[in-house]
């Protein structure tokens, strides 16, 4: 038997968002703190078109890939903007953890 290949990326899609969900509702989203971001003392560049990019963020202890907007940075830092559903989520994340386009 064939797979249906007209469904496939509807179906994963569907498939990551409840792997999302499931890991959303298992603990909080992380953010880097002021200390870390030390905004104070870099400059911060401002996106008026994010870009879409996968980065990795944690709920909890629980690291997850997810496709976001990259709205902010710094030289070592990133802010993003995501959904979960009908949620916006926001914060910071190390440079590091940014992608490429999603």
């Amino acid at each position: 038997m064939g797979s249906n290949r007209r469904y496939a990326a509807s179906i994963d899609a569907r498939m990551d968002d409840r792997i999302l969900h499931r890991v959303a509702s298992g603990g909080r989203l992380q953010s880097l703190s002021s200390e870390e971001l030390e905004l104070d003392r870099r400059p911060v560049t401002t996106d008026p078109r994010p870009r879409r990019v996968r980065v990795w963020v944690r709920f909890g202890a629980e690291p997850v890939l997810v496709d976001a907007d990259l709205c902010m940075w710094t030289d070592r830092a990133a802010a993003i903007r995501f959904r979960i559903g009908d949620d916006e989520r926001r914060c910071w994340v190390w440079a590091g953890a940014v992608l490429d386009e999603g």
